[in-house]
């Protein structure tokens, strides 16, 4: 039985660590727990992190939080468990008093894991730095390969939502203007007027097309960047239209619109040939306005610029292409990973050719800045 080993007691400890650190733990997945290691092998770990993760892990950002727990817990002696202190994503125990004595069989879960005995476990969540809250404010430039695939796991998390824009097409109702064909319509069956229908306009999402530069002046940002490209595709219902462009432009669409993002990403690799190379914006800009702006700028679309404005082509001709661009969308946005830096000023031919035709000008450093970005969309007036 399980109880004969102390397992059940261990559990119930390992029950009460992970409800002080946050996690939604209550005694009837304590339970299911216990009749659920009854049918798995106790002595393959593996087996068992599986199936305590299923049943008391039921938010993505709290899997770390097991993970960590689970080791230090199940690898420690017990008698060094005493207090157990959570700080940010991580955990840390120091030595006190031993454990009490593993309690009698009849005792039930609920009594173990709601009883509070003087001398016994204390596991308190203390409200010290966050990690998240760590990872949110560093530029993308300075995370390691462990952060950036934390942060990518936080961009995946964002909620995104476009402001809508009006329809040429109208609606039965409102109080936006008469409707004279369903006025006259209406009033054939009483041979008068009798009353004046009302239409609307109807709403629309917006679509959203996003262009960004993958040169070598932007290779610090790419692959986050393009984590973020591909959780605008899958975060909006709208049509999203995404570029690369460094010395020519690549349609990379069809690639993110794969569910599996390392599948995305490797097609996107794929089909760029000119990564961490120079930079032309106006030529690509020249080539996506004459190729695909009347394909996807239709129905007041909004341009995500990506770039830091490093350009080897020449200035008159971005000026002019954006400009072309600027005319042929509802609201083009110029997104600079640069921007973020209190000493950045926007001193390059490009960034100055292109300035007078951009809407607004955003930073995109950090995840802070992709969550300022996401409310500055979310407000979009529907002119």
């Amino acid at each position: 039985m399980l109880a004969e080993h102390h397992l059940l007691h261990n559990l119930v400890l390992f029950g009460r660590v992970l409800r002080g650190l946050g996690l939604d733990v209550n005694p009837g997945r304590m339970i299911d727990l216990v009749r659920a290691l009854r049918r798995v092998q106790i002595e393959v770990r593996s087996d068992v992190y599986y199936a305590s993760r299923s049943l008391l892990v039921h938010r993505r950002e709290d899997i770390p939080l097991f993970d960590e727990a689970f080791e230090m817990f199940w690898r420690k002696p017990l008698a060094e468990w005493s207090r157990v202190e959570s700080k940010g994503s991580g955990i840390r125990c120091t030595k006190t008093d031993p454990l009490v004595v593993p309690p009698s069989i009849g005792v039930s879960f609920s009594e173990l894991l709601d009883e509070d005995v003087q001398g016994r476990t204390v596991v308190e969540g203390t409200k010290t730095y966050s990690a998240r809250e760590e990872l949110r404010k560093r530029d993308f430039s300075d995370l390691n390969d462990t952060e950036i695939e934390d942060v990518g796991q936080l961009i995946a998390e964002l909620a995104w939502r476009l402001g809508d824009c009006l329809s040429r097409r109208y609606r039965p109702g409102g109080n936006a203007g008469f409707d004279l064909r369903r006025s006259l319509r209406q009033s054939l069956r009483h041979g008068e007027v009798l009353e004046f229908a009302r239409r609307e306009r109807r709403t629309k999402p917006r679509p959203l097309v996003v262009v960004a530069d993958i040169s070598g002046s932007m290779e610090r940002y790419t692959r986050l960047l393009l984590l973020f490209i591909y959780g605008l595709t899958h975060g909006l219902s709208e049509r999203v239209e995404a570029f690369a462009f460094g010395t020519r432009l690549t349609r990379l669409s069809r690639y993110l619109r794969k569910r599996d993002v390392e599948s995305a990403l490797s097609g996107v690799s794929r089909a760029v040939t000119d990564w961490a190379g120079g930079t032309r914006i106006g030529d690509c800009l020249k080539r996506f306005n004459y190729d695909w702006a009347r394909r996807v700028l239709g129905g007041g679309a909004v341009v995500l610029l990506i770039s830091d404005g490093w350009d080897r082509g020449e200035p008159d001709v971005l000026a002019t292409e954006m400009e072309r661009l600027q005319r042929s969308c509802s609201r083009l946005v110029w997104l600079n990973p640069l921007l973020g830096s209190p000493e950045y000023e926007p001193l390059t031919q490009g960034i100055q050719a292109a300035l007078p035709y951009v809407d607004d000008f955003l930073p995109v450093h950090n995840l802070e800045s992709l969550e300022a970005l996401g409310r500055h969309l979310e407000k979009l007036d529907r002119r």
